[in-house]
């Protein structure tokens, strides 16, 4: 196949709420170089409280076309609305290459390129929901769906080695059939977070010396704050003055207030909700935590190594390839708040590890999470897919 210029994308997702996904396909769709490709970018409506990045969006002038229907629940109607939608839109736009994110978005999407005859259709897993999300019998299916796409994929791309062995280990797609493409982020306010530091204390009202303690997450069972809820309930008895931060929101907001008042920590445990401030945020946390009982590769954490502050994570999904163990944070085992507990205690004791951990993760981070290299990497993905080139499998 010989590309043709501009080389047309349309880019798939569910919903442009807040996380490593939107922010992925606001920046490929703004940033791909626009004498070579024209890309547009389909959403279906993120609900209120997982809040959006619509406003990145406007920001990169990118202006995202509603598919009727689409989101985040499953329900045939709408559904079926969305497939209707899209097969129509590809009719009319003929894209050369159609590229997915997100499970619901990469099954209507990819329904809808295969009968539209779309030349290319790539899907990215971000992390899958092949464990800790849904009953057994909903996830087989949701694998016999998912294996039974594979064969129509051009190619599949994963954000970590360890989601691509995962998706391996499942039977999805066949041998050299996945791409390894890490996130690929605008890291730049937080890679000169120092400047702003003091001031999110000063917010608070505390002082240099009081250890701040935070996680940056969805509050969705997934994340599993409960654990961190619970580590932190160790921690405060053991460092009277340690102060526990939840930034982010969603639908068991109401649940885990009502679980910090159960454990006392009303006041020791703040509810921050959506921030766009993380910058100065980071900049003034101590320890990053994230207690995860499944990820693919976690943007909160990237953004604080990126902050140069210290993490403590759960070994799952894509953690392993992000957090080295001892040098850049701590690893553990997802469901342990007693052992999560206790890296947050030995690490608030110990203000020289953290600061080596923090520039660890900072170096880390720098270029391998950049947008600039997500934007190379996908561009001559794109062009090897339009040139008939397998130049990936050997990379996969």
């Amino acid at each position: 196949m010989t590309p043709e210029s501009p080389i047309r994308v349309a880019r798939v997702i569910a919903r442009l709420n807040i996380g490593g996904p939107a922010q992925h396909v606001i920046h490929l769709t703004a940033r791909l170089p626009r004498a070579r490709f024209e890309s547009v970018l389909l959403s279906g409506r993120e609900t209120p409280s997982e809040g959006s990045m619509r406003a990145l969006a406007a920001q990169w002038a990118v202006r995202p076309i509603a598919v009727p229907g689409l989101g985040r629940r499953l329900t045939p109607v709408d559904d079926a609305r969305s497939l209707v939608f899209l097969t129509r839109f590809f009719r009319r736009f003929r894209p050369h290459i159609v590229h997915t994110h997100t499970a619901k978005a990469g099954a209507i999407g990819r329904l809808a390129a295969w009968l539209t005859g779309v030349p290319v259709v790539v899907h990215t897993y971000h992390g899958h929901v092949f464990h800790g999300y849904f009953s057994k019998p909903t996830t087989l299916l949701f694998l016999a769906v998912e294996r039974s796409l594979a064969r129509s994929t051009s190619r599949l791309v994963t954000v970590s080695e360890s989601v691509k062995r995962e998706l391996e280990r499942y039977r999805i797609g066949s041998p050299g059939h996945i791409a390894v493409l890490p996130l690929g982020l605008d890291l730049d306010r937080f890679l000169g977070g120092e400047a702003r530091a003091g001031e999110f204390r000063r917010e608070l009202g505390v002082d240099d010396r009081q250890p701040l303690v935070g996680i940056v997450a969805r509050l969705v069972p997934i994340k599993r704050h409960e654990d961190f809820i619970a580590a932190s309930a160790l921690v405060a008895a053991r460092i009277p003055d340690a102060l526990f931060l939840i930034v982010g929101d969603g639908e068991r907001r109401a649940e885990l207030e009502a679980l910090v008042r159960r454990q006392g920590l009303a006041g020791r445990v703040r509810f921050l909700g959506w921030r766009q401030d993380l910058d100065r945020i980071y900049a003034d946390l101590d320890v990053v935590v994230l207690t995860s009982a499944n990820e693919g590769s976690p943007v909160s954490l990237i953004e604080a190594m990126a902050a140069a502050r210290p993490v403590i994570a759960t070994s799952v999904g894509g953690v392993p390839d992000l957090v080295e163990h001892g040098v850049n944070g701590v690893l553990g085992r997802a469901g342990d708040p007693s052992a999560t507990a206790e890296a947050i205690a030995t690490m608030l004791a110990d203000p020289e590890r953290r600061r080596a951990m923090g520039e660890a993760g900072r170096k880390r981070v720098r270029d391998a999470y950049g947008v600039d290299r997500l934007v190379s990497d996908v561009d001559r993905l794109y062009t090897d897919l339009m040139r008939g080139r397998d130049s990936w499998s050997s990379r996969s």
